[in-house]
């Protein structure tokens, strides 16, 4: 039977980085299960473009449909539960020390997030949807805060390497 290898400070942070980006994503998306219409709501005025400033030039992007509104929304509840999931995982597997899974499932699930709150939020919501005009559906300076918080969780997630593994 293999040993188990040493916990250092780094596998520590790692861990406990992980558990918490697991931990506020999965609230983020019981939010919006057992509250569906806040963010329903935001989801459609942000795709419906009806808060920005109308320009001719881009109110053609809007998207006015409800049933798409709707899918796009359940598709975002989607992806956070299943990288909280993801990253739940990887939580228990940094726990268990077992680094090298570990840090390859907490990657996939932290760039679920990036992906999500980078390419979504910030490039398709904030620039093709024009939320940066809204005063009132505007979710950039939320997305930089997660997209911050799990980017940190993933520097200190990649720099425990294999090389640390062994010699924690």
């Amino acid at each position: 039977m293999a040993s188990t290898p040493p916990r250092s400070a780094l596998h520590l942070t790692a861990t406990l980085l992980t558990a918490s980006v697991a931990l506020y994503i999965a609230l983020v998306a019981f939010g919006n299960i057992t509250d569906f219409g806040t963010n329903q709501a935001f989801v459609q005025h942000v795709l419906a473009m009806d808060t920005t400033f109308k320009d001719d030039d881009l109110m053609w992007r809007a998207v006015t449909s409800k049933g798409l509104q709707n899918t796009a929304y359940v598709a975002i509840i989607a992806w956070e539960t299943l990288a909280a999931l993801v990253l739940i995982y990887g939580t228990w597997l940094w726990a268990r020390r077992d680094y090298a899974r570990a840090r390859s499932i907490s990657t996939y699930g932290l760039l679920m997030l990036l992906l999500l709150f980078g390419a979504g939020f910030i490039a398709i919501g904030g620039e093709w949807f024009s939320m940066w005009q809204s005063k009132t559906w505007n979710g950039l300076e939320a997305a930089t805060r997660v997209i911050v918080f799990t980017g940190v969780a993933l520097l200190v997630v990649q720099l425990t390497d294999r090389r640390t593994d062994s010699a924690a």
